[in-house]
């Protein structure tokens, strides 16, 4: 769950996007890992996930939610929790945000 005080108001033009997302249509698991799930079946259950991505309309807005609420888990925007986590953090040969 991400940070609650990160999360925009519930305002319909804040989630509105969400109507648009073609995960509604597939359902939450293959985004998200089961606590028994190996590194195998992650990546494959990942790929499956980002695959879906690929083909959605608010991936871009999706991507946007994810980094700004710093959501901690899942597959969001075709990108994982980890990948997320390393656009935030900032690298050596990253300039700092102004």
């Amino acid at each position: 769950m991400p940070k609650p005080s990160l999360l925009p108001a519930p305002l319909l033009q804040n989630w509105a996007w969400q109507a648009h997302a073609v995960c509604r249509e597939v359902g939450a698991e293959p985004f998200f890992s089961a606590a028994e799930e190996g590194r195998r079946e992650r990546r494959e259950r990942d790929e499956q996930a980002k695959s879906v991505c690929g083909s959605c309309p608010v991936v871009k807005v999706c991507l946007q939610h994810a980094l700004a609420t710093r959501e901690p888990h899942g597959v969001w925007g075709g990108l994982t929790a980890r990948e997320r986590r390393r656009l935030l953090v900032p690298t050596r040969s990253t300039p700092p945000a102004l």
